[in-house]
């Protein structure tokens, strides 16, 4: 199991610095789509520069253009790219070409899947290297994450990384299912001691 952090903020040198101070906790450095947006490529590239040692996931959030956003992305330096559940079966299955070419894989975001399982049944045949399932807000699903994980993971032998609003309270229950990482954000990033809060989450996940 690994931790993954999540940069989503948009100051690009103030997330290189908490990465700086806690860049010994973390698996995978996950460069946000807000940082994406305000940023450019450079966000991408800074973070690979900077941490060239580090698995930098990019997320993207791919629906079109498939091609040309996987290169740009993974020249850029990115290691993983996200593509949405929702787009177009060629748009996906384009993204994890590209990618593979160029030594790098795709994690397929659920967040917008019209049906989880499904989605989760077909990605490994579209060439997808993992899936990314999110905690759904109680008052916007039906489903318990429970239901919502036997769902997915019922469904495909891929790893699946859990993200959503994870603290150090609800960590061993999240743990209790064994994803392949467990991604936190702002819990770490906005805390007054990010690398302090690193370093719990990082030994509970690791012990």
């Amino acid at each position: 199991m690994k931790l993954h952090i999540a940069f989503d903020l948009t100051d690009l040198d103030h997330a290189l610095s908490i990465a700086q101070s806690i860049h010994h906790h973390a698996d995978i450095f996950e460069v946000g789509s807000l940082l994406i947006y305000k940023n450019g490529m450079q966000a991408v590239s800074r973070f690979k520069q900077q941490f060239p040692h580090k698995t930098i996931l990019a997320d993207l959030k791919i629906a079109d253009r498939a091609k040309e956003a996987t290169i740009l992305c993974s020249d850029s330096g990115a290691d993983w790219i996200t593509v949405l559940a929702g787009a177009r079966y060629n748009s996906i299955h384009s993204a994890c070409n590209t990618a593979h070419e160029r030594g790098k894989k795709i994690m397929l975001d659920l967040i917008d899947a019209s049906s989880l399982g499904q989605s989760a049944l077909e990605a490994k045949s579209f060439g997808v290297d993992a899936l990314l399932l999110s905690i759904p807000n109680q008052d916007s699903s039906q489903l318990t994450f429970l239901e919502t994980w036997d769902m997915v993971k019922g469904n495909t032998p891929l790893p699946v990384y859990i993200s959503g609003n994870i603290s150090l309270e609800t960590l061993a229950t999240i743990m209790d299912l064994n994803p392949a990482a467990i991604v936190i954000g702002k819990e770490i990033t906005s805390a007054a001691n990010p690398a302090a809060e690193a370093e719990k989450f990082y030994t509970l996940i690791h012990r």
